[in-house]
């Protein structure tokens, strides 16, 4: 796990080397074990390493092969690499790295290496022969890319900070993508909150030959769902998951450093746990924070876990206080405004300093096996289709009635789902994770035309162009989660907080095997009547049933409550800075903030929380 960096087009810059040093110093704190930049035709690499595999100076990057025709800057794990060496048999070796067998791969394989890779990663590998650079980035959007292009210049990066810090890049505000960080509260890739810096998307990459550059998909997860699933019997289908959920656990616990995990007691964390302690022939270490407010703590469930597998657990106990204290820190940390990413920030912080290098994390339990209540409301939906037979006018009317008589955040979104064409995934997914509807989004800012919905877009190419729409309801519903939420919130949080203490986060449930499997299972034998029924009986008494039967808790921090007391005055200069950019309609933010003061049901702290967190990141980073 680290951080690279990189330049195309030496002509059109002066001391490309010392960009992008610049480049790698800005991301130190991916890489604190050692650092390198090297020239390759075209272009400069440089890597910022946090050694894993292979702990020898020896596989330091950027690296080059024995005759000089490929070098590598890479960032992530290829699990199977022991597999794929075994097949390179005419390679000289001379590390035991996966990073020598990513670059032996490509050597033999080109780009086709891709399918062979089972792992996470980001990595640009040019080849001195042809003088062309090849950029990919993982099926699952693990691993971050960024990457700018103006006037010849191509410049990537596993971070925008590293991009910015060049000087090269106009620190300019996208204003579009203003927009769509107030309707869903995050930005979502292609696109970033910087005008013209582009997150490379999952499962895609880029070749760079001369001055043409193709940016290509090379992988979607609809075309690869396991259709097969559908037909095995329920017996089988719990055996098959069972068994390539241990295989995905088993493969993230190679490592030179030491390991643990993210412990909440929860579901998924308590299946990776389990699963870590069968595999393992020492105690798990688990890591849990928790509160003194019982509302928010999960405390009591994680010891009942780590209990059971006998890890080696700490707790980590935090008060507002603590929080607030690190704030500041886990602000600075951000590498794009995201109002989740302090939560990570404190877990992550404490495990490294605890000794740990590695950590697995059940992220993406709740997006494969439908434990989200989108699920539940889509499903819910469906069978209320006939709605839609029901003429567009009357049913605008109602919407109108009803957002206008109980004015609330949930009949806002029922006015919304009452205006669509239809209640199919395609139109009602987007529509459920809003942060902010259509008429909500005019008030703030005016009446201009709205830039498109990218979730709707993104979602619409998924189903229709690529025969999405054949799939199980809940598996749509699943695309629509891997393909926006997870990529652009989640793990995009889990990798900037984590990487800022050095600490590399490994995800099981993402293994591509079995999120390909899970998709192809019908509705009722992966939803018959409670979330995550499939993974639980999946793995049959390795959940304890305390575990199995606990209300559903999201690992979340009291915002709410600190906003309104010891965040109050902090957030409240945020909002004044920000009702003055000229972004939004005069005095509109200043006056949620004052809705949200007075605890109007339609404002909601996450929204404000979101703004205040965008204000902060913008001032930080200077960006107009």
């Amino acid at each position: 796990m680290c951080g690279i960096a990189g330049i195309h087009g030496l002509e059109y810059v002066a001391d490309p080397e010392a960009l992008v040093r610049r480049m790698t110093d800005a991301i130190a704190h991916r890489g604190p074990d050692a650092t390198g930049v090297s020239r390759a035709g075209n272009c400069v690499l440089g890597h910022r390493r946090l050694s894993i595999i292979d702990l020898s100076s020896d596989s330091n990057q950027p690296f080059t092969s024995i005759d000089g025709r490929f070098t590598v800057a890479y960032n992530g794990e290829i699990y199977n690499y022991r597999e794929l060496k075994a097949e390179l048999t005419d390679w000289t070796w001379r590390t035991g790295s996966d990073t020598e067998v990513l670059l032996a791969a490509f050597s033999k394989w080109g780009a086709a290496c891709l399918d062979r890779l089972h792992g996470m990663f980001a990595f640009a590998i040019h080849d001195a022969s042809t003088d062309e650079l090849f950029i990919a980035r993982d099926r699952m959007g693990i691993k971050p890319l960024y990457w700018y292009r103006k006037n010849g210049v191509l410049m990537f990066a596993s971070e925008i900070r590293a991009l910015l810090a060049t000087g090269l890049v106009p620190r300019k505000l996208d204003r579009d993508s203003v927009v769509d960080h107030v309707r869903y509260q995050t930005v979502h890739a292609p696109a970033t909150i910087v005008q013209d810096v582009y997150m490379l998307k999952a499962g895609h990459c880029i070749r760079i030959s001369g001055d043409e550059v193709k940016v290509q998909r090379w992988y979607s997860l609809v075309d690869h769902v396991d259709a097969s699933a559908g037909e095995l019997p329920l017996n089988d289908v719990h055996r098959t998951i069972k068994e390539l959920l241990s295989r995905a656990v088993e493969k993230r616990l190679v490592s030179d450093v030491p390991f643990g995990a993210f412990l909440s007691g929860g579901i998924d964390s308590t299946a990776v746990v389990g699963l870590m302690a069968q595999a393992s022939t020492k105690p798990v270490h688990t890591f849990s924070v928790v509160f003194d407010e019982a509302e928010f703590s999960e405390e009591r469930y994680a010891r009942i876990v780590a209990d059971k597998f006998g890890t080696k657990h700490t707790t980590i106990r935090l008060v507002p206080e603590d929080m607030l204290r690190m704030l500041p820190d886990a602000l600075a940390a951000m590498d794009h405004p995201s109002a989740d990413g302090p939560n990570t920030f404190v877990v992550s912080k404490v495990t490294k300093a605890a000794g740990i290098t590695m950590a697995l994390s059940g992220l993406g339990g709740d997006e494969v096996f439908a434990g989200y209540p989108v699920f539940t409301r889509t499903l819910g939906l469906q069978r209320k289709r006939w709605l839609s037979r029901i003429p567009s006018g009357v049913r605008q009317l109602v919407a109108d009635a009803i957002v206008r008589l109980r004015p609330s955040i949930r009949s806002n979104k029922l006015g919304e789902l009452l205006r669509l064409p239809d209640l199919g995934v395609e139109h009602t997914y987007p529509v459920s994770r809003l942060g902010s509807t259509a008429p909500e989004l005019q008030r703030l800012f005016g009446n201009a035309e709205l830039p498109f919905n990218r979730v709707a877009a993104g979602l619409h190419s998924l189903l229709h162009h690529h025969h999405g729409n054949s799939l199980p309801i809940l598996s749509q519903v699943s695309i629509g989660e891997l393909d926006s939420y997870l990529q652009d919130v989640l793990l995009r949080d889990t990798d900037q907080m984590s990487m800022a203490h050095a600490l590399e986060v490994r995800v099981p449930f993402l293994d591509h095997e079995l999120v390909e499997f899970v998709l192809g299972v019908p509705d009722h034998q992966k939803y018959p009547h409670t979330p995550k029924k499939l993974l639980v009986d999946s793995l049959g008494d390795l959940l304890p049933k305390e575990i199995v039967d606990r209300p559903k808790m999201g690992f979340t921090l009291p915002w709410e409550l600190w906003m309104r007391k010891e965040l109050k005055s902090f957030c409240e200069d945020r909002v004044r800075k920000l009702d003055a950019r000229g972004i939004f309609v005069n005095g509109a933010i200043g006056e949620m903030w004052q809705a949200f003061v007075q605890r109007d049901p339609q404002v909601n702290w996450a929204r404000l929380w979101s703004l205040v967190v965008l204000e902060d990141w913008l001032e930080r980073n200077a960006i107009d």
